[in-house]
Order: structure tokens, then sequence, then C-alpha cells
């Protein structure tokens, strides 16, 4: 089971008709597909810029509902969490995997068909071998220098 998102009483595809930055709260957060990629660590390289995956989660993560231990209060409790607004998702769509709905949408795509605003099913993300429930190892498990080992290109 996924971490509960309310997708009730929300415009018709909405996300194919409204600017991202018109969007209601409930529509922005109804676009989180809860695959709990996000919640990831990803390694930069400083001289190419690229973005590493890593299957270290957040110390906040919860592997076994694919969902935030604290969501209301994650950007108090770990600095580095990122809180995904229309205003800031210009220079944070890159940290965000190829298949998230807000990279998507932003760069001009649309939803994948397994996406729950477009099945219906609120575990589809999961159905679909897109989330990644039960394959990370908390943050507090690993040393800092050892983040390396765990890249993955799996979740890009």
């Amino acid at each position: 089971m996924s971490q509960h998102i309310d997708r009730n009483g929300l415009r018709t595809a909405f996300w194919r008709k409204t600017d991202m930055t018109d969007m209601t709260k409930a529509e922005w957060e109804a676009l989180c597909d809860g695959c709990g990629k996000c919640c990831l660590l990803k390694l930069e390289d400083e001289d190419t810029l690229e973005i590493r995956y890593t299957t270290i989660s957040c110390r906040l993560f919860d592997d076994k509902t694919c969902s935030c231990g604290n969501y209301a209060l994650r950007k108090q409790m770990v600095a580095g969490c990122v809180v995904l607004t229309p205003e800031n998702i210009d220079r944070n769509a890159h940290w965000m995997p190829s298949t998230c709905a807000y990279r998507l949408l932003h760069e001009g795509g649309d939803l994948p068909d397994w996406h729950p605003l477009v099945t219906g099913d609120a575990n589809s993300t999961q159905k679909s071998g897109n989330a990644v429930m039960g394959q990370t190892v908390p943050e507090y498990d690993i040393e800092e220098e050892d983040y390396e080992d765990y890249t993955t290109e799996r979740f890009a």
C-alpha cells in the first residue's frame, strides 16, 4: 500500500488543461505517483553535473509503505529535503526521476499510463513496478563514504 494521496473530487484530466502554477494544492499533491524515488539519496558529479540515484532512502522514508514518515514536517526534519512547488520546479526538476509527473509536466509531457490519476488505482505505481517499496536501505545504516557502492540505474 503506497502513501495515501487524496485524489477524490479533482477535475477530470486537470493536468492536461491546467498550468502547474494554476493547480489547486490538492491537484498539485495528486500529481505525486507515490513511487518514493524522490526520497532516495542522489549523488551529483561535480564535473559533469550528472545525477546518479542510490538505493539509499532518506531517514524519514518508510520502505514498507513507500511514503514519508513525517510528510508535514519533512523540510524541518531533513534540511536537504526539497519540497516541490510550482515556483521552484524549474530549478529542481532535474533531480526528479524521469518518470516523475512533476518533471514530465514541467518538460511538456504527459503522465505515464500507469499513473494513479490515469488508472484510477492508488496502487498502480507499485503494480507497474515503478515504486521503490522494499528496495531501499535507510541512510542511517550506511556510512557516507560508502554511498557510491549503492548507486543504481533502475530508479533514474
